[in-house]
């Protein structure tokens, strides 16, 4: 058990002694002053009131209880109204740096999930262009959050919905088709709602190209199919270029074929949930928390766009994902209260909560100072691969990243691009190729290195024992980011710990020292090594041995 494992289970006992009702269930928290010790916690005052007594006398008498020696803890102390703080001794703390090495690619990682299914669904954008910049953030959370719960156990599969169906589908179809009579001289305009940029005019002529019987583009049908196959392979390209896969890839137009659709809005009928009203079939969703009932079928027979949000959240509930987490952006609020109050209007034993909704803000990118608005191919906004061209995949996902996602967030192309520790991701790759460096310079295979027999008694500085505290987190910042569903926090903690690496590595020599003080040291280097690279992996980012 680590450190603070045992300093977890010795306060459950000595609350247990003191007659606290079950569950207790003591935080263990850093303290942000070093000079406050390794751990600290608010048990005593959590159990006040059940114990009905004044959370420094709690805290007195559970730390008279306690029998910390085995767990390396030299001092306990108790601080303003109750707080208990636990000074661990340098060689316990620096000995915990053998579970790194030890784990290897596995530190960080548990098993929460169980091996239970989880069904992540992100991006999911229309095959009406390429995927633009609030897409790319999109695409960056929804792996990064993929990563989380895989390193805690569950077992994800990563989804892609294409709304190939519907208005937006016709009007790709017609600017095209429009396009084409352009590609042969007439002066045609775009249709109200279609589609200017220069990619279509790509996919006009890609298609005269392929289908020269037929260069005017008559049939409509066969155009649409051409320029959403097209477009499906040119966003492929832009996920591959971000190095994002799916596992599957989920057509809304085969819930109409199949008649899924129709199906779900038979069983709503049949539970007792719709109601006709003014030619239109309405469902009962304000018996579900929503502020108005909703039209589930216009008075022109066609659904409103919820319904086959409804019927698709059920295929995923009946393909066994008792858990599904949709990546949307801002703009999808309105629809999380209407998909939760059609599944549960079915009546089918699907959970309140469910799906469970991570919603982005969007993207302004910025160069020189001013706001870049558009895109050389798509015209009207800026592309993922864009940016990817501009300043690289790394930088492109940790800025996607490093914000909370219900937050704005601006993407200073500048910044991105420029090689100084003012560049976040440029900051924390440099880290890791710090740490190989050492034993690159060294001639020292870093794998070699082993924690046996070394004195960690020797890791005595304050940034070294700063750098381990913060390398010992990594377990409690994944456990909590996906927990949360907050890639971001990976991120912050990537940036804090490479400025406590880059700190070590200027104050302190691990060359060339003596044997005792350099085994330690580069005990330390391996584990800042693995650690950093653990990290990156999780948000898609290189961890480069050179920069």
């Amino acid at each position: 058990m680590s450190t603070r494992d045992l300093i977890r289970a010795a306060l459950i006992d000595a609350a247990r002694g003191l007659g606290a009702p079950a569950p207790i269930d003591p935080v263990l928290e850093r303290p942000r002053d070093s000079a406050h010790g390794e751990w600290a916690t608010n048990v005593a005052m959590t159990l006040a009131r059940p114990l009905r007594r004044k959370p420094a006398d709690i805290a007195r008498d559970l730390v008279a209880a306690l029998d910390l020696a085995a767990a390396g803890v030299e001092r306990v102390e108790i601080a303003g109204p109750g707080f208990i703080n636990f000074h661990v001794a340098v060689g316990t703390t620096a000995g915990a740096l053998r579970d790194i090495l030890t784990l290897g690619s596995r530190f960080g990682a548990a098993d929460t999930g169980g091996g239970c299914p989880v069904n992540i669904e992100f991006v999911s954008a229309n095959p009406t262009g390429p995927l633009h910049v609030g897409h790319g953030r999109q695409a960056a959370l929804g792996d990064a959050i993929a990563a989380l719960l895989e390193t805690t156990g569950w077992r994800v599969s990563r989804e892609y919905y294409y709304n190939d169906a519907g208005v937006q589908i016709m009007n790709l179809g017609r600017s095209v088709q429009v396009r084409l009579a352009q590609l042969d001289g007439r002066d045609v305009p775009i249709p109200e709602g279609g589609y200017h940029g220069e990619y279509i005019l790509e996919i006009a002529q890609r298609y005269r190209d392929a289908h020269p019987d037929d260069p005017r583009g008559a049939d409509l049908d066969v155009i649409t199919r051409f320029a959403v196959a097209a477009l499906r392979r040119e966003q492929d390209l832009d996920l591959q270029a971000f190095g994002v896969q799916f596992d599957t890839y989920f057509l809304e137009s085969s819930l109409y074929t199949e008649g899924q659709v129709d199906e779900t809005v038979r069983a709503l009928m049949a539970a007792g949930q719709t109601y006709e009203r003014d030619g239109a079939l309405w469902l009962r969703t304000t018996h579900f928390g929503d502020d108005k009932d909703r039209v589930m079928r216009k008075r022109d027979g066609t659904y409103t766009y919820f319904v086959p949000d409804v019927a698709y959240h059920v295929t995923k509930w009946r393909r066994g994902f008792a858990r599904a987490i949709n990546v949307q952006g801002s703009d999808h609020h309105s629809t999380v209260t209407r998909v939760r109050a059609g599944l549960q209007a079915l009546g089918v034993g699907i959970p309140e909560g469910y799906p469970e909704y991570v919603l982005h803000q969007l993207v302004t990118v910025m160069r020189a100072g001013e706001e870049v608005k558009i895109s050389k191919r798509a015209g009207s906004y800026v592309t993922v691969r864009d940016l990817i061209d501009e300043v690289g995949r790394d930088a492109v996902r940790y800025f996607f990243l490093m914000r909370k996602g219900d937050s704005q967030l601006v993407f200073d192309i500048d910044l991105a691009r420029t090689q100084s520790e003012e560049n976040p991701v440029y900051y924390i790759q440099m880290a890791h190729a710090r740490m190989a460096g050492i034993f690159r310079v060294g001639g020292i295979d870093p794998a070699s290195v082993r924690a046996d027999g070394v004195d960690f008694d020797a890791l005595a500085e304050p940034e070294e024992q700063e750098l381990i505290k913060a390398l010992l987190d990594l377990p409690s910042v994944i456990a909590g980011a996906a927990l949360a569903l907050e890639p971001h926090r990976v991120a912050g903690y990537l940036h804090e710990t490479a400025r406590l690496a880059h700190l070590w590595y200027h104050k302190h020599h691990v060359l060339n020292e003596p044997e005792r003080l350099m085994s330690a040291r580069l005990v330390l280097a391996r584990a800042a090594q693995i650690v950093l690279r653990n990290a990156l992996t999780i948000l898609g980012i290189r961890a480069p041995d050179r920069m």
